[in-house]
């Protein structure tokens, strides 16, 4: 059976590989190269996803050949391969890596890519086709694109096309989100700007369109006539590691709810798109982000709550308060929990309260979003013991482990009629089998093949931004006075159960 023959483990044919293409990969030497981008690849060449005419340019300031740079990922991908390298395929891609040292603000060194890219599209028949992925600092996303344009590297022509990856935070607030989306959109067109976040990489998350709209019996009941809230938790119990001068400047703000949090909450709240085309399902999230209604100042002060994690205990450990890790000042005051009461404006949400709460240092690293319906009413069973009925619940696990779960009321087997809460719950590894992943995988194949579905568009974007504005600018004028004011290992400060309980809810209890 040849190659274009093969089935795959689940009996249907792979899909087809991604264009020719060369991956530029500026910041190559750092960590998210080694960690996620060339295991990603690895992966993609594995399933057959990856054109036999690919090839990767790195970049990168360290002075290393380009031997030195095939030697330094052999050695890498040891440590961080989701499974085990075969020698022969890793070889094939280890004959298609290349390297440019250079400064990403020196002309040069974009001339002597050039001169390397015209080799390579020889060499592998990769056919001018260009993805340049800024895995560097925010600070130098502009520069670089404004280089690759004066460069004549990100002109398309004669049926090549050049992409760019941009990796978040895209901007820091509203204004420069503009900025830096009016500075790049000089060199390429917004269908050339591919804006990453890898949490749409992850399995869960794309499956909440075809788990709301290939499911006749859900879609039905998704409004404000049978939901009674939406909360999304995204957990992380492990501290800034080596951030902190990164976060210390960003906080959990703005690291976690203009790009993952938004996007989980326009993929649940938007209405069915006209087609899964790339700019129909993004038109769709648009109108959410529009829709969500920007907090006044007095409502940051009562809709928000913000925490800083002081030392506590995880897995039994003894971890340090926030304030005490490196490269964080003593008395900062930057957030590292956040937890909100949002709004989405429109016909299907009037009234539905979307909470939303994501913190570091944690109890347990958890990411899901729990739709919450109506209680039935109580009439039916007035003469019997109930005294309340619990309401149905479901949960889109998305991480650690990937699944869907809905409890639902059931009678206790006896001669009284006693109500108990039962379970039904699926996980995609019992179903479907592990696929080794990073969850880049499907972002770089999309990239590759075209396909801007699970990227942001500008006005995303500035979307987002816009939200959060109100609490950026409520936050700066007055600073906290009770950080810390939750311990490491907890789920954050008693004001987030505080925001639930004025309205008579709670947070879903996560075991640990």
């Amino acid at each position: 059976m040849g190659k274009d023959e093969r089935l795959n483990t689940t009996g249907e044919r792979p899909g087809q590989p991604g264009d020719p293409c060369v991956m530029v990969i500026f910041g190559a030497s750092g960590d998210l190269t080694k960690r996620k981008l060339i295991p990603a690849l690895y992966n993609l060449a594995k399933g057959d996803l990856l054109s036999r005419e690919f090839a990767v340019v790195g970049v990168a300031r360290s002075g290393m050949t380009i031997e030195a740079f095939r030697q330094k990922l052999s050695q890498e991908i040891r440590d961080f391969a989701t499974a085990q390298v075969e020698a022969g395929l890793w070889e094939w891609l280890v004959q298609r890596l290349y390297y440019v040292p250079g400064d990403v603000g020196d002309p040069r060194t974009y001339q002597e890519l050039r001169t390397l890219l015209a080799k390579v599209d020889k060499e592998h028949g990769t056919r001018g086709n260009y993805l340049y992925y800024l895995a560097t600092s925010p600070s130098f996303f502009s520069e670089i694109v404004r280089q690759l344009g004066e460069a004549g590297l990100a002109r398309e022509e004669d049926g090549r096309w050049r992409r760019v990856i941009i990796e978040k935070p895209f901007g820091r607030d509203l204004d420069s989100a503009r900025s830096l989306n009016r500075e790049i959109s000089q060199t390429l067109t917004e269908g050339q700007i591919y804006r990453i976040d890898h949490y749409l990489g992850k399995e869960t998350v794309q499956n909440i369109l075809v788990f709301r709209f290939a499911n006749g019996i859900f879609e039905p009941i998704w409004n404000r006539r049978y939901i009674d809230h939406v909360q999304i938790t995204v957990a992380e119990s492990v501290g800034v590691e080596k951030r902190g001068g990164y976060f210390d400047e960003a906080g959990t703000l703005r690291d976690m709810v203009p790009n993952h949090i938004f996007q989980l909450i326009t993929l649940t709240a938007m209405e069915p798109p006209i087609s899964f085309e790339a700019n129909a399902v993004r038109d769709e999230q648009a109108k959410i982000l529009h829709a969500i209604h920007a907090l006044t100042p007095e409502e940051v002060l009562t809709h928000t709550v913000r925490g800083q994690y002081g030392e506590g205990s995880i897995g039994g450990e003894r971890v340090p308060a926030y304030r005490a890790e490196p490269n964080v000042p003593p008395a900062s005051n930057t957030e590292t929990f956040v937890a909100l009461k949002l709004s989405v404006d429109n016909w299907r949400w009037a009234d539905v309260p979307f909470y939303l709460r994501t913190g570091k240092r944690t109890a347990k690293r958890v990411t899901e979003i729990a739709i919450q319906f109506k209680r039935a009413p109580l009439i039916l069973f007035r003469k019997t013991p109930v005294e309340h009925l619990t309401p149905n619940r479901l949960v889109l696990h998305i991480q650690p482990d990937e699944g869907i779960s809905l409890s639902f009321g059931a009678k206790v087997p006896g001669p009284l009629v006693r109500l108990g809460t039962v379970h039904m719950a699926f996980q995609y590894e019992d179903y479907f089998g592990t696929t080794p992943s990073t969850g880049y995988e499907r972002l770089l194949y999309d990239c590759m093949t075209g396909d801007a579905t699970l990227f942001q568009r500008a006005d995303m974007v500035e979307a987002g931004w816009s939200v959060v504005a109100p609490l950026l600018d409520v936050w700066k004028a007055l600073p906290p006075r009770s950080f810390p004011n939750y311990p490491a290992g907890s789920w954050g400060p008693k004001e987030a159960d505080e925001l639930l309980e004025r309205d008579g809810r709670q947070w879903r209890r996560i075991e640990k």
